[in-house]
């Protein structure tokens, strides 16, 4: 960055392009980008200071960044640069070369004195270098510059094409996300003399379109946000609007919850510039409708903000933020109840009609609809995820009927006509349906918590049903779509395996479900008929890839609020355990196993066997022969080895792994003996087998919980 030398003044920067309005979903980006767009080109130019701060606005027909403190002309600086070895830069008569010229034009010393150019270097390495002291920038030109490049890079889905009549009379073609109208640029109190988007800069804004229509006069770069409040009705500052919406939403709530996603503030800040909050009503009598189809039709269609009381329940007062303030605003309020009406109306309708068919008569539509043009309809998928529920059912031992019935209808409300309106209340309005066709609790909760979790950090279903359907239809997806050839490359996705194999495995871990992971892949390929697609469905790599989710995952988990590190995560998943269930429990017994004294030199000698036992080529014998033992530190290895293994078996099938690791403490003192007096690769082979053997028969039994060689 530079700072103000006596040929430069410094001074706050402003300017804005004014539009008609802008994409709303997108303002804030666009917001953001512009801001950050024209600063970047500055301060790369050297025409910030350490003491710049950036403000950017964005309103409905606004876009704006004001950066303090901008030089008019950065600071000169010295330039050196190696241009070309001097047996090329210069011919036998020591004239300049053509490629010498065509790099000096390029960079802009044409005109260069050659006799300034430097040289460096002896014989063959003697190199040209030009070493001057460049001017610096021009705030004038270099700010035309980054409005130029930023505008053309904004994050805009689609531009809009028109022509602008120009002073001599022409059309010119341009481009931009909204025809705009007027540009401003300012240093301090000095309009630039800049141009983009056929429109030549000047110090004029327009204000409100309602509240101040007309030409508004910015006198001073540092005025704009103040002016544009107090002369335009216009609250330029996108983050301040939220703000003061958020704010006078809670307070005309009042007792009530008002419902405000993310979203929805993002979009109906960028919907207003002088917000304004009213409440409106509608009839009681749509309260009968589910009220997650009210507050999606009225957040979706309307971007109202419903209310609830206290335990969650929708009143029939909602909010609306208006770009309107007035103190006569029954116009306002009665409009709004008028246009909400109709669709509260058709989401009423929506819910009488679904209910006059059952969703099990829907069940054989499904195969009208198609799923995937490799892996057939709706149809058939719904039965290998009802084949895969009962499996899983039954691998815990209970009731599969259950988890059969809620997978057959699950789907069903993909044919309704609500869900057919609203997406977004795929399963919410199972559950509703499934209520109204008396099936049992257990079954209506699943069609809704199958899809659980949709997000990182989403709540788990709350019935056992539920979860054994959502890992169904989670590893249908993941093997179905991988068996297609369309596993996750890079940053592509499409089809959101990542998250169904972190869903899977929270769903595993979190319920606690004593499952066997690659048992459960298997479950899933067999239910595909195609035999390309079960090739391609390749069980280890799937396995590995829902394991690899869980990493990101544990790191996040923690023991008294410490979190577990990645050596012992490595630890415990390089185990590749079938059953993940009990993740948590293996960690944190490691976590206390670290604390013993003995546990570094049990990691040391753990790694040591595996480092032995990988670099032996020959079959290692199933089991150690005691006959064959001689020295003896290993016969106290293997009697010590042989007096545990009851208490680590016992220890390991009641998943007592703290229990486990304390065991192996017993082990420290003979296995230093035994690596203190035995030579393993005896030249005898049988004496060198049958020590492999013992020391293969050790590794298996510390590595039960973890690798602890990870450890060391």
């Amino acid at each position: 960055m530079s700072t103000p030398n006596s040929l430069s003044q410094s001074a706050t920067l402003l300017i804005e392009v004014f539009t008609e309005e802008l994409p709303p979903k997108s303002l804030r980006r666009l917001g953001t980008s512009f801001s950050e767009g024209i600063f970047g080109a500055l301060k790369a130019a050297g025409l910030t200071t350490e003491s710049s701060k950036v403000t950017s606005f964005a309103t409905p027909r606004r876009l704006a960044v004001q950066i303090t403190d901008v030089l008019s002309q950065a600071n000169d600086y010295p330039v050196r640069e190696k241009l070309l070895p001097t047996s090329i830069a210069f011919d036998a008569d020591g004239k300049a070369t053509p490629p010498l010229l065509k790099k000096l034009s390029a960079l802009g010393y044409a005109d260069l004195d050659l006799s300034t150019l430097e040289k460096a270097g002896e014989g063959k390495n003697e190199a040209l270098f030009l070493n001057v002291i460049a001017k610096g920038a021009a705030l004038e030109q270099t700010a035309q510059t980054a409005l130029n490049q930023t505008l053309s890079k904004l994050p805009i889905a689609k531009m809009m094409h028109y022509q602008v009549l120009q002073k001599n009379g022409q059309l010119a073609d341009v481009q931009f996300a909204r025809p705009a109208h007027r540009i401003i640029a300012l240093h301090g109190d000095t309009i630039l003399n800049m141009s983009s988007l056929g429109i030549d800069a000047s110090n004029q804004t327009e204000g409100h379109r309602f509240l101040a229509p007309g030409v508004i006069t910015i006198t001073d770069a540092d005025q704009y946000e103040n002016t544009l409040e107090k002369q335009a009705n216009v609250l330029a500052s996108f983050d301040k609007r939220r703000t003061q919406i958020e704010t006078q939403l809670l307070k005309a709530a009042g007792a009530d919850l008002v419902l405000m996603p993310e979203s929805l503030l993002d979009e109906v800040t960028a919907l207003v510039e002088w917000p304004a909050i009213y409440e409106c009503h509608f009839d009681e009598e749509f309260l009968e409708v589910p009220q997650e189809c009210l507050i999606l039709t009225m957040q979706t269609n309307q971007k109202y903000f419903a209310l609830t009381d206290q335990h969650g329940k929708l009143r029939n007062r909602f909010l609306v933020v208006s770009n309107i303030e007035t103190n006569k605003p029954d116009a306002i309020i009665s409009g709004n109840e008028r246009v909400v009406r109709p669709r509260l109306s058709d989401a009423r309708f929506f819910f009488q009609q679904d209910q006059k068919r059952s969703l099990a008569s829907r069940v054989s539509d499904l195969g009208r609809v198609v799923y995937h043009n490799q892996l057939g309809n709706q149809l058939d998928r719904t039965k290998r995820v009802q084949e895969i529920a009962i499996g899983i059912a039954q691998k815990l031992q209970v009731d599969d009927k259950l988890a059969s019935r809620a997978a057959e209808i699950a789907k069903t409300d993909l044919l309704t006509d609500m869900v057919g309106e609203f997406p977004e209340l795929q399963g919410i309005m199972g559950r509703y349906y499934a209520n109204h066709d008396g099936e049992s609790a257990e079954v209506a909760a699943a069609c809704s918590e199958h899809y659980m979790p949709r997000f990182a950090g989403d709540s788990l279903p709350a019935t056992q049903t539920g979860t054994i359907l959502a890992i169904a239809d989670k590893l249908e997806t993941l093997v179905g779509i991988w068996g297609v050839g369309l596993a996750p490359t890079g940053d592509k996705d499409p089809y959101a395996l990542r998250r169904h194999a972190l869903g899977i495995c929270r769903l595993l871990l979190e319920k606690n479900f004593s499952l066997s992971l690659p048992e459960l892949i298997e479950l899933a390929r067999s239910q595909f008929p195609q035999k390309e697609v079960q090739e391609k469905a390749d069980a280890a790599a799937i396995y590995e890839f829902i394991i690899d989710r869980l990493r990101p995952y544990l790191r996040d988990q923690s023991v008294a609020g410490k979190p577990f590190t990645s050596a012992e995560i490595d630890a415990v998943l390089s185990q590749a355990p079938a059953q993940i269930n009990d993740l948590i429990g293996r960690l944190s017994a490691l976590r206390e196993f670290n604390a013993f004294p003995q546990a570094a030199q049990l990691a040391a000698a753990n790694k040591r066997i595996s480092n032995i036992l990988k670099k032996t080529a020959t079959p290692i014998p199933a089991a150690c022969s005691s006959k064959l033992l001689q020295n003896p530190a290993e016969i106290e290895l293997f009697q010590a080895l042989e007096a545990i293994t009851p208490a680590l078996n016992a220890a390991y099938e009641q998943r007592q792994f703290v229990e486990l690791l304390k065991a192996l403490v017993a082990l420290s003192a003979p296995i230093d003996q035994f690596f203190a007096d035995v030579m393993v690769m005896d030249p005898n082979q049988e004496l060198r087998d049958n020590r492999l053997a013992l020391l293969q028969q050790l590794h298996q039994k510390m590595n039960l919980v973890a690798d602890l060689g990870k450890l060391a």
